[in-house]
């Protein structure tokens, strides 16, 4: 017999013990969708990259050098939503449908006055960012057209990614993986318009905006709008414990607020951190050349394709370890926490195989420069001696922000990245070039992978207990 989360969030507040066949089904019913949504995430990232990498590779480097910006003031905001889904499956685990429902209404709140926020943050920094990132000045206009328009969408882009993590904390990750599939047909319909210039194909004449560069970032903001409305609306017409029409108060509450600034701002911080210190590597790969500019932004999309699985499981083990912390049942946390570990590191070591393989075929999709092809090859071949432990990070870390437990995520992020990554690049960038950096970014992975490895074994992450 097959179990919905709903009946095993039932099960478990009665006390029930849950067979391991049972339990390993839910997984796999939540990480199946979720894989497959952040593996869409990166198939965008590629059709920016296919599409711009043929224009040449000074409109990839135009798009690589500010990349790692846009990780860092999206993931501030992905930080603070994540901790909100959190809340909602914790509360949903424990029957606390009405507390669930007021927090999706204050998530929307948060939706409006952080998304437009940070849009309007970004549009102000975007004519200086490429300088400040050692840009070379023939980049510098493509670069800042690309993130002005990229933060222009970004309450859009937030509103995407919060209400799909809340359908997926209620169970329903099919729902929020075929809104992806369809935000990513989006992307490449419009990127196939907006970035190329009129043109003749098969005997037909095709219109094109012939944009180029800014024609990717606009294409994957029209794309992103369109979700993140289609997200809202399925949350609006739904039946079910988080359906906004059912009663519910329109305010920020004090809890919520509290739950968000403790479980939020270290997620938010993390994530801040981690992406500021991809800021500095990408400032240390800028004085390596534009060749080493573009095979650095294409390797990181290629290399996508591992790590997203690992990401979809990630998101599965929130829900399932923030509803068990919830329903009070410690004991099957820690079963969901192992189990989705165990599996993300499978998934990702065969991905990690798969990245060997075809390293040069990956890079070939993104671009003809000959050189930029052969470096990423070659440093992708590196990095994926690392995918294995780099799994048992991310998904490990799921587990305990599905706890509550963001805070050792944090500490343990921080010191592997800027500690370990940053130190090993800036001593082996000059002698070995990319290969340093992503040698060094190989060895940090691992250590990593151990350090999270270790705090799940050990237990402590269970401590904090369900939010109140």
């Amino acid at each position: 017999m097959k179990l919905s989360l709903e009946q095993l969030s039932a099960r478990m507040r009665q006390g029930e013990t849950i067979p391991s066949r049972q339990t390993a089904q839910v997984a796999l019913a939540l990480s199946i969708p979720s894989i497959l949504e952040q593996l869409v995430v990166t198939a965008m990232g590629y059709i920016d990259a296919a599409m711009v990498g043929h224009i040449g590779a000074e409109a990839t480097a135009s798009i690589g050098i500010v990349s790692s910006s846009t990780w860092l003031l999206h993931g501030v905001l992905v930080g603070l939503y994540t901790a909100l889904s959190i809340q909602i499956a914790q509360y949903l685990g424990a029957d606390r449908q009405d507390d669930a429902r007021s927090v999706l209404r204050q998530a929307m709140l948060f939706n409006v006055i952080l998304g437009v926020g940070a849009a309007l943050f970004g549009l102000g920094i975007s004519p200086f960012l490429p300088g400040w990132l050692g840009a070379d000045p023939s980049l510098r206009a493509n670069a800042t057209a690309y993130f002005a328009i990229w933060s222009t969408a970004l309450p859009f882009t937030m509103a995407m990614g919060m209400y799909a993590s809340i359908l997926r904390a209620a169970g329903y990750a099919l729902t929020a993986s075929l809104i992806s599939v369809l935000v990513c047909v989006l992307d490449a319909i419009f990127n196939f318009f907006l970035i190329n210039p009129t043109r003749t194909l098969w005997g037909i004449t095709i219109w094109g905006a012939g944009l180029g560069v800014p024609g990717a970032a606009l294409g994957t903001a029209l794309a992103t709008v369109v979700g993140g409305l289609l997200a809202l609306a399925i949350l609006l017409l739904r039946e079910g414990p988080l359906c906004i029409r059912k009663p519910a108060p329109w305010k920020i509450t004090r809890s919520c607020l509290r739950n968000l600034l403790w479980v939020g701002g270290p997620l938010a911080g993390e994530r801040a951190a981690i992406s500021l210190a991809q800021v500095v590597v990408v400032r240390i790969v800028a004085g390596l050349g534009t060749v080493a500019i573009a095979a650095n932004s294409l390797a990181v999309n290629a290399e996508g394709l591992c790590y997203m699985a690992g990401y979809g499981i990630q998101s599965a083990a929130v829900t399932l370890i923030g509803q068990a912390v919830g329903a009070n049942r410690k004991d099957m946390a820690k079963r969901f926490a192992w189990l989705c570990t165990g599996l993300g590191m499978g998934v990702m070591a065969l991905s990690g195989v798969g990245l060997w393989i075809f390293a040069p075929t990956l890079m070939s999709l993104f671009t003809t420069d000959a050189a930029v092809i052969a470096l990423g090859a070659q440093v992708l071949r590196i990095e994926a001696w690392a995918e294995p432990m780099f799994g048992a990070s991310i998904v490990a870390s799921g587990a305990m922000q599905g706890a509550g437990d963001s805070t050792s995520c944090f500490v343990l992020n921080i010191f592997s990245m800027w500690c370990i990554r940053l130190t090993l690049a800036f001593l082996l960038a000059p002698r070995l070039g990319l290969m340093g950096v992503w040698g060094a970014m190989c060895c940090e992975l691992s250590i990593r992978g151990l350090l999270f490895l270790i705090r799940l074994a050990r237990g402590k992450w269970l401590e904090k207990g369900a939010l109140s």
